[in-house]
């Protein structure tokens, strides 16, 4: 498996381009996410099983679909 750490950051125009946001597999067979806010000192963790990690996929594809549709891009 390779040894990646993939970090997306918040997006200048919400003022959030020091946020850190981290997707990962953890040792309990969940994808845990991680958002890291430069003003607090721990991140903030959610761990979601495979199937609401899967459902949280599609609704986040989705929402993305409908911002893309909305947008002047």
């Amino acid at each position: 498996m390779a040894n990646v750490k993939l970090i997306f950051y918040g997006s200048e125009k919400s003022d959030t381009e020091k946020h850190e946001l981290e997707c990962f597999w953890n040792n309990h067979n969940e994808i845990t996410i991680s958002i890291i806010n430069e003003n607090e000192q721990f991140p903030s963790l959610v761990s979601l099983d495979i199937s609401t990690a899967i459902k949280f996929s599609k609704t986040l594809r989705t929402a993305i679909n409908e911002a893309k549709e909305g947008s002047d891009d």
